[in-house]
């Protein structure tokens, strides 16, 4: 993992890439050969978890579909905003993106997400900031978000081989 991401505005603060390898089933229906990558980072009052899966994916769509209908099986995250696609200003292929708000101790935490997946990778990128962490779900702007992890996804993306 990166010790930066987002031109340096996010720092590294825990590889999770094994955690993250032991809960990815390395062979399924549409996904092969998978080996995870992951990591906690923080700006500030916001932390960054960003998970990288790399293989053989079939139909990229449908890891897309998996990767954000698991992150509401945990009985305490509900999707807010429904996920629709994003094109980051910068360019780059659309991202997948919305708003879920898990409950911690009792505390609405607001957490945006994008995802994206070729045939090759995949990767998610959520969200929270502590100075908001109830923020209203419908306030996130998207599209900012969306701008960002774009430029995440192409500093994490590596060529095959």
């Amino acid at each position: 993992m990166p010790q930066t991401l987002a031109g340096g505005e996010y720092k590294l603060a825990k590889d999770i890439s094994q955690q993250a390898g032991s809960a990815v089933p390395h062979d399924g229906a549409n996904e092969h050969n998978i080996k995870a990558a992951g990591g906690q980072y923080s700006s500030g009052t916001k932390s960054l978890v960003m998970l990288g899966l790399y293989g053989v994916i079939d139909d990229p769509e449908t890891t897309v579909d998996h990767t954000i209908s698991g992150m509401t099986r945990d009985g305490k995250t509900e999707v807010a905003v429904t996920d629709k696609e994003f094109t980051p200003s910068g360019g780059g292929d659309p991202l997948t993106c919305g708003v879920d708000v898990r409950t911690e101790m009792g505390q609405k935490v607001t957490l945006p997400f994008c995802v994206w997946a070729d045939s090759s990778t995949s990767g998610s990128v959520a969200e929270t900031d502590a100075s908001e962490l109830s923020k209203d779900p419908y306030s996130v702007d998207l599209q900012e978000f969306a701008d960002k992890v774009g430029k995440i996804r192409s500093e994490v993306r590596k060529p095959l081989g």
